[in-house]
């Protein structure tokens, strides 16, 4: 029977079963004594928020499948001055600095605070439609602002269990695997 957990991923751990430099997430399901469980996608070393771990290959491949194009939540803090047409710009879908195109997103502006001779901190909302390498990270830089905070809140119908402190971890509930399930099972 497939095992599926939902974890807030703290700040400084990377996500893979091991690493030679820095804790991993799979250091905290090491009481488990589950060798198959795996999270499923990646955050990067300094994004927080929603990983979903099982031992639930198929699953996650669907998750995970390019074609699928399940949604990621995201929250964010950048520095900069987000460009007046920065949600049409993200609408339209970007072209990286490498030439890498991503899908349309949908930009939610939360807050602007002008911090006098620092420039602008927006707080964001941004919802994607993939996963490419440092994704969101990249996207800004694109609008030629930096991400100083990042966090995942949702992926597909799993929403992070606000309760959840950064480290700790939970079985999905029923519902959320219904869920997830059912949603694999329309895109199909």
């Amino acid at each position: 029977m497939p095992h599926y957990y939902m974890f807030h991923k703290p700040f400084g751990c990377v996500t893979a079963r091991r690493d030679d430099r820095y804790p991993t997430v799979m250091d905290y399901f090491k009481e488990l004594h589950n060798d198959r469980l795996s999270p499923v996608g990646r955050l990067d070393r300094e994004t927080t928020g929603l990983l979903l771990i099982t031992d639930d290959g198929p699953l996650a491949h669907e998750l995970l499948s390019p074609k699928k194009h399940v949604d990621k939540v995201y929250y964010a803090k950048i520095e900069g001055m987000l460009p007046e047409d920065a949600k049409e710009r993200m609408a339209a879908g970007l072209t990286l600095s490498d030439g890498t195109e991503t899908l349309p997103a949908d930009l939610e502006i939360v807050r602007r605070v002008r911090r006098g001779g620092c420039g602008e901190l927006s707080e964001i909302r941004l919802t994607i439609h993939e996963g490419k390498f440092h994704q969101v990270k990249r996207m800004f830089e694109t609008l030629g602002c930096h991400v100083v905070y990042l966090k995942r809140l949702s992926m597909g119908t799993l929403t992070l269990d606000e309760t959840l402190k950064p480290g700790e971890y939970r079985p999905l509930t029923r519902e959320e695997l219904e869920l997830l399930n059912k949603t694999d099972q329309e895109q199909e």
